[in-house]
């Protein structure tokens, strides 16, 4: 028996492309891009340009007690620069958080032509530095300038350095209440470079607090103030005529009170 063998047909492997050709596609799709690219900034020059989204108006919401439109606009108004499209919101938020009273700005776009600003201002709960400083403190212990407003008379005074505003607004509100149950406010507090407390309080008594920790301070004011009022009234006085007290001894302190002296008169020397 004769059998045939078949025989497959042989694939041919495939032919490289040339090295001209590769070449050519690349050009052509680097052209593609580039075009997309020309065509996409054109399209967006237009758009910048265009009328329609010239910036129109800037809506401000949010706490303006103090911030007045003509204030905003005289700061604000110079820095903006561009159209709805491509106005810097980073720049515009840093031109609104510029303005006096300003803490922060949240600026968004309202299409098309506008921008919609939320202001929060600072609250001020203290004066800050020396009776001709217009620098205030806020309820976040931020200090900032106020040149010129109209602020509540009764708000005590702190000091200290500026980057330490916080720690001071702090000890404030730990002090305060110990003093209040004893019909006492607090004037003034005030930080020293070296790390020392004093207090000035509304009937005028100056209070050396000395160093040490928010407990620590707080622990020794008010050992001294449950012992004060036994004290004052061995010698029939109100805990209003304190003048001074010095608590920077370690378990005592001293103190000075109006109208009581503990010193003898000088006698006139005999001719």
């Amino acid at each position: 028996m004769i059998t045939r063998s078949r025989q497959r047909p042989v694939e041919s492997a495939p032919q490289p492309v040339p090295l001209d050709v590769r070449l050519m596609n690349l050009t052509a799709a680097l052209l593609f891009v580039v075009v997309l690219i020309a065509l996409a900034a054109s399209a967006a020059l237009w758009l910048a340009r265009n009328p329609l989204f010239a910036l129109k108006g800037i809506r401000v919401d949010g706490e303006t007690t103090h911030s007045n439109a003509t204030l905003l606009r005289a700061t604000v108004a110079p820095q903006l620069v561009g159209s709805f499209l491509t106005v810097n919101l980073a720049r515009t938020r840093s031109a609104f958080e510029s303005v006096p009273w300003v803490r922060h700005a949240v600026v968004r776009r309202e299409f098309p032509n506008r921008l919609r600003v939320t202001l929060t201002e600072h609250r001020p709960v203290a004066h800050w530095g020396d009776e001709a400083d217009a620098r205030l403190v806020d309820n976040f212990g931020e200090v900032f300038e106020a040149a010129g407003a109209d602020v509540a008379a009764d708000l005590p005074r702190l000091k200290g350095p500026a980057e330490q505003a916080g720690q001071v607004l702090g000890m404030y509100r730990t002090l305060q209440p110990l003093f209040e149950q004893y019909q006492l406010r607090i004037n003034q507090l005030a930080l020293s470079g070296r790390g020392s407390w004093q207090t000035v309080l509304d009937t005028g008594a100056v209070i050396e607090l000395g160093r040490g920790r928010a407990d620590e301070v707080a622990a020794r004011t008010e050992r001294f103030l449950r012992t004060l009022p036994r004290v004052i009234d061995q010698y029939g006085r109100p805990v209003q005529a304190l003048e001074s007290a010095d608590l920077r001894h370690r378990d005592a302190y001293a103190l000075r009170m109006r109208g009581i002296t503990t010193t003898s008169p000088v006698e006139p020397k005999k001719k």
